[in-house]
Order: C-alpha cells, then structure tokens, then sequence
C-alpha cells in the first residue's frame, strides 16, 4: 500500500510545482539576470556587470538610501516578532483555561487576519490620525508615530493567526505534566515557564518564521498607512517607490536581489536557532 502511494505522489505534487516554478523560479531567475543589466523591458537591455549593484548602494541613489530602509525594516520586524508573538501566546494561555465563551473570543480575533491589507492601512489611518488630531498631529508629521503605528496595525492583523497555532500547541501538552509539576510543589508562574513553553516551542519557531518573513515582505500595509512617505517607507515599498521615481530598474532589481538574500539569510539563521533550542528541550 505504502508503494502505491509513493507511486502516485510525484503526480499529485506536479501541479504545486508547476506553479512554483512559474510564479517564483522563473522569475527569480529572470530578474537576478535582469539586476546585471540597464534595462527598459524585456527585449530592451543592455549588460553591465555589477554596475547596477554599486549604483543602488550609492548613497546619493534614491531616497532614503537601500541601508536606512533595511535598517528601519529590521527594526520593524524585531519588534513585531516580539509583540505579536508574545500577545498572541498570552491570548492562547487565557483562551485555553476553558473560560466561557473562548470559542467566540478565538474568532473575533482571528478576524482581523481575512481583512486585506489595504483595507486595514486606510482603516487603521483614519483611526490614528482621529487620536492624534486630539494633539494637532498625524502620522505623517513624526517618522516614529508611522512606523508604531504600522507596528499596532500588524499585531492587530496576525495576532489572531498566530494565537490559532499557539492554542493548537498547548493543546496538545500533556496535562500529566502540567500536574506532575503542581505536585512537586511549582506555582502557574514556574509551570508555564519550566514546561509548557518548553513543549510549544515548535510553535515559536513556525510562528516566529511567519512573523519574521511577513514583516520583511509587508507593501500594502505600509503604503496605505503612511502614504508612500520616503521617511516611513520599508524596503520594499522604497524598491518600488525609487523605480517609480528614477525610472531606471537595473539598480531596483539589484536591490531586490540582495534583499532576498538577506530576508533568506536571517530565516535560515532564525529556523536554525529555534531547531537547535527544540533539540535542548
């Protein structure tokens, strides 16, 4: 029977990978070739080396410049992968203590997660710019009210998804254990930390991922929350942006090229970190 379905695998796989190759590997390696070349279209450039990777790392190309962007980006997304996991385990751990009601609270917070994300950047603008109004301001008046402002638009968007795999992973911790510790005399403190969190962290590390590379990908968000400002935007709303603007894609390209090597960089770093830590547990 095993053989059986090992023979027809492969077959099932074909149509994801069909839609791998054409909508990430060919492209991929189009635009790679693409970031060492001056290029207008397709059928309308020219090669140049690494001429266009030293113009997108120049500082007076673009503004602001590829480092003050990935900067401002890795910033965000340190401090969403501590907020948005750390609110979305402490909602699972209340929403797993059967109180009444939770099955409704589950779905009031996984919500937000359906809202496209341009829908939710105007949605959360109208409602930062009526706070701040109170104070004669806005989001655009203040880099930092931008860039917090799509930090709570973020955990508002993923902490319900985040807290359906966290809820997922207590779940399936064994009560034994849980009373094996009271017992042995832990409070609820020393129990959460010394034997639930051990046993979810396979959950940390799926969600961690997936708040890690969201952060680093998020566009739509960014440009309907603060307007396509140069001070708030992230990279990839600044690859866009200095396209738009200098009309030379070589260098965008380039840009893009470099930021998925850096955004597969530190995932692999992180998945490595997190696998070793389960290993320990």
């Amino acid at each position: 029977m095993q053989r059986y379905y090992e023979k027809f695998a492969v077959i099932f796989l074909l149509p994801l990978l069909a839609c791998f190759v054409l909508a990430f590997a060919i492209p991929f390696v189009m635009g790679t070739f693409l970031s060492f070349t001056d290029y207008i279209s397709m059928k309308d450039f020219t090669f140049t080396g690494l001429k266009s990777y030293q113009t997108a790392f120049d500082t007076t190309y673009g503004t602001p410049t590829f480092w003050t962007a990935l900067g401002r980006t890795t910033l965000f997304a340190a401090v969403s992968i501590l907020t948005i996991n750390f609110n979305a385990f402490v909602l699972a751990l209340l929403l797993t203590k059967g109180l009444r009601g939770s099955n409704i609270y589950r779905s009031i917070f996984f919500m937000p997660n359906l809202i496209g994300g341009i829908v939710l950047g105007y949605i959360w603008k109208m409602i930062l710019n009526g706070i701040l109004q109170t104070w004669n301001s806005n989001l655009s008046m203040n880099p930092w009210y931008g860039f917090f402002g799509l930090v709570i638009l973020m955990n508002w968007q993923q902490v319900g998804y985040m807290m359906i795999i966290y809820i997922a992973a207590l779940m399936n911790v064994p009560t034994d254990l849980n009373e094996s510790a009271e017992i042995d005399g832990a409070n609820k403190w020393q129990t959460t930390w010394h034997v639930t969190i051990p046993m979810v962290i396979p959950s940390f590390t799926i969600c961690s991922f997936l708040t890690l590379t969201n952060s680093y990908k998020l566009y739509d968000q960014n440009i309907a929350l603060s307007g396509n400002s140069p001070e708030t935007n992230l990279l990839a709303a600044d690859i866009v942006s200095t396209t738009i603007s200098h009309g030379n894609l070589g260098p965008e390209q380039a840009k893009a090229v470099v930021f998925f090597v850096i955004v597969a960089a530190i995932s692999g770093l992180q998945v490595m970190l997190t696998r070793r830590k389960e290993v320990e547990a």
